[in-house]
């Protein structure tokens, strides 16, 4: 009796799971557009030693009301101190294609605050850029990033308030 119960669960839900591993094992998500993956074929590859960072924003109403925040950074071994880097997001486009994509360039060394730690321990963190540019809100097209190996993109998504008049 319990072969037939298992037997019938598996042939519901064989298709399914196949269609999830695939696509899992095809590096795509499920959740993304088939257009989006389609319109990135028409960004360059990452050349030696970067990476390409790819952010898909979800559709929104209000997407002039949005802007899409982007972090530069890395992981170090600090002490107690503020720390901190330069680097510049340039924005370049792919030829033929006229979509904008923005390449990491000018990372700095990591400068610190000089402040005394009483411990002298160092731990592992997260340290930002100096700049956070705001980006346009599309959703429409990939967000494509192009950085080094050691570096890593996080985004955070800006909303505008509401209108407001002077007095």
């Amino acid at each position: 009796m319990a072969t037939s119960f298992w037997a019938g669960k598996a042939a519901k839900y064989s298709i399914p799971v196949l269609v999830f591993l695939s696509l899992a094992a095809s590096g795509a998500s499920a959740a993304e557009p088939r257009q989006a993956r389609d319109e990135l074929k028409a960004f360059p590859e990452a050349p030696a030693g970067q990476q390409r960072h790819v952010i898909f924003l979800p559709k929104r109403s209000d997407e002039d009301a949005r802007r899409v925040g982007v972090i530069v950074g890395r992981t170090e071994l600090v002490d107690c101190n503020r720390h901190t880097f330069g680097s510049q997001l340039e924005k370049r486009t792919v030829d033929g294609w006229g979509y904008d994509y923005y390449v990491v360039t000018g990372v700095g060394a990591v400068a610190s605050t000089r402040m005394a730690c009483p411990d002298n321990t160092k731990k592992k963190t997260f340290v930002r850029s100096s700049d956070e540019p705001l980006l346009r809100y599309n959703s429409r097209l990939p967000l494509v990033v192009f950085a080094p190996v050691d570096v890593e993109i996080r985004y955070r998504i800006w909303r505008a308030g509401r209108e407001r008049t002077t007095d």
